[in-house]
């Protein structure tokens, strides 16, 4: 874990339960000498003497004391530190992934906008005044990529797998409501305290882990190397990003062709390592590189050896006589700014049913919204759904779905969730996104935040107003007319898909048939069933909080030593 991690970053954190080892009222006594190899400090607190932890992943990452031992061992594996300390090894190539909402941390921290602060980014992770400026080989990522890209597969994966639920007779589909999954500290919640919850989560991959997955099996099958010979850095607003790589479940041995009886390799994470937004800071100052003064210009990165993949993940546009890459747009305002799920499933609907209409309709707070489509002809709707945020209002939500108890007295009344839901929506959604951070991903414990700023000028009067600065820098790359090369680049792409005929069926601006098109190459080439690909898996898991170490602590320490590259 990073060693920035602070109690100030558990903006909606549950209060310790009663199995939680280091509950604040009894925080252990300072014994001099005593060694600490997982201390937690603050931001530019220097390790020198080590005191014990009063705050820790295993105490309270996504809910209280919910995390296990060997996964606070993992998480503790990825930071700065070891971005440095891996750049400085032979026989690795270097990849990276970035998200739009750490480019919308820094552009608000720089005052720059979101594209040049994608710009700086991709300067100092792959430019020649960047990490490749120093450390003893002068490596650097080769190929940088926006999870966009990949968030767009999501999307449209997400409503194909909505409508395969909606179908009679699929068992294979996750059960009605279907619940958003790309929140790692949500699904770290689900699994660890309501597995009844586990059955309705959407078995996609978040846009991290197929960014990983389409890398890692794409360079794996073209440029002939082995999966752990590729190190992928993904950058993230949140450090439950972290957690999400750990999990077992998005390695390559759920993908790769079927292993002969020889190969007996170790699996390989399709994410080696998550940083945040502000460890990203704390890469260039270890390097001694001044962030704010990078080329604020496009990258040259040279093509991926997959045209159509590199097409994808690189759309370009041609400026004067040099071809230049850019991103995609980020969603509008009234996507969100978590990846847009719930809004291109609405989207979706609307445009099965033309002459419906969307009513949206606010919760107890800003974090919970009701959404239904509704038909001229019909007093019922045709569809429901929500979008809740924040752990307080995740709470709610998995109450009204607990399943129902029978009463062990003769006569009684069941109780639980229809008991106490009494007609209250929740039951009858189709589709609820669900995300741990208050406000969404921009929110998310690894952005940059109001006391982090590099100067006492550039504060604003509170957070909440630095956070709608961050929230305008993430949707500017979305607004027309102000970006000339994101416009143009959304009109090349434009362009070519209506040249092969995939235009005309856009939703959300985003064209299901070019997707499709895509993800169904992706598996061609690879020799690899898209459902391996692009689908996970979930499973209840029991917190060994409070529990003596013994045979435990051995297996935390064989499985920090084996599972994933570069470790």
């Amino acid at each position: 874990m990073s060693a920035i991690l602070s109690a100030d970053d558990l903006n909606d954190f549950i209060a310790p339960g009663v199995a939680c080892i280091k509950p604040v009222e009894t925080l252990p006594k300072q014994v001099p000498h005593e060694s600490n190899d997982y201390e937690v400090a603050k931001e530019g607190q220097l390790p020198g003497e080590n005191t014990p932890a009063q705050i820790s992943l295993t105490d309270c990452l996504a809910c209280s004391g919910c995390v296990t031992s060997a996964e606070a061992v993992l998480v503790s594996l990825q930071s700065h530190a070891e971005v440095l300390n891996t750049l400085d090894k032979k026989g690795k190539l270097f990849v990276s992934s970035v998200s739009p909402q750490v480019r919308a941390s820094i552009a608000v921290t720089y005052g720059v906008s979101e594209q040049e602060a994608g710009w700086m980014i991709d300067q100092l992770l792959g430019g020649p005044q960047g990490l490749a400026s120093g450390g003893k080989y002068g490596n650097a990522f080769k190929w940088i990529v926006d999870t966009n890209a990949m968030r767009e597969a999501s999307l449209v994966l997400g409503a194909e797998e909505l409508s395969g639920s909606t179908s009679t007779g699929n068992h294979r589909s996750p059960k009605l409501p279907i619940l958003s999954s790309a929140c790692p500290g949500w699904i770290c919640y689900a699994e660890k305290t309501h597995p009844h919850i586990l059955p309705h989560l959407s078995h996609l991959k978040s846009p991290q882990a197929l960014t990983g997955t389409l890398l890692k099996s794409m360079l794996c099958n073209y440029i002939n190397v082995r999966a752990d010979q590729i190190w992928h850095v993904a950058v993230m607003p949140c450090f439950d990003k972290k957690l999400e790589a750990s999990r077992e479940e998005l390695t390559d041995i759920y993908w790769r062709s079927g292993p002969s009886s020889e190969d007996v390799r170790p699996s390989v994470r399709d994410v080696d390592c998550v940083i945040t937004a502000r460890e990203l800071l704390m890469l260039a100052d270890t390097r001694g590189i001044s962030f704010p003064n990078l080329p604020r210009q496009p990258l040259s990165q040279e093509p991926l050896p997959d045209t159509i993949l590199d097409a994808f993940l690189f759309p370009t546009h041609q400026r004067q006589t040099m071809k230049h890459r850019a991103r995609r747009r980020n969603h509008t305002p009234e996507a969100g700014t978590s990846g847009g799920y719930l809004h291109h499933v609405l989207q979706t609907q609307l445009s099965r049913h033309p002459s419906s209409n969307l009513t949206a309709t606010r919760g107890r707070n800003v974090d919970v919204v009701e959404y239904s489509i509704n038909s001229p002809s019909s007093s019922q709707p045709i569809f429901k759904a929500a979008r809740y945020y924040g752990f307080r209002n995740i709470q709610n939500l998995v109450r009204k779905m607990k399943p129902a108890k029978r009463s062990r007295l003769p006569g009684a009344r069941s109780v639980g969730a229809k008991a106490v839901a009494g007609g209250e929506p929740g039951l009858d959604y189709a589709y609820v996104e669900v995300m741990a951070c208050p406000g969404g991903c921009t929110n998310g414990g690894g952005q940059i935040k109001l006391d982090d700023l590099p100067s006492q000028a550039q504060k604003t009067a509170n957070q909440k107003e630095w956070l709608a600065k961050i929230d305008e820098a993430y949707f500017s790359m979305s607004e027309s007319g102000d970006d000339e090369d994101g416009d143009t680049a959304m009109l090349d792409r434009d362009d070519a898909n209506q040249a092969n005929g995939l235009r005309g069926d856009e939703i959300n601006g985003i064209s299901p048939s070019y997707i499709k098109g895509i993800l169904d190459h992706w598996a061609e080439t690879t020799g690899i069933s898209l459902e391996k690909l692009v689908t996970t898996s979930y499973r209840r898991v029991e917190s060994d909080v409070g529990k003596v170490g013994g045979a435990e602590n051995e297996r935390v320490v064989e499985l920090a030593g084996k599972i994933g590259g570069g470790w």
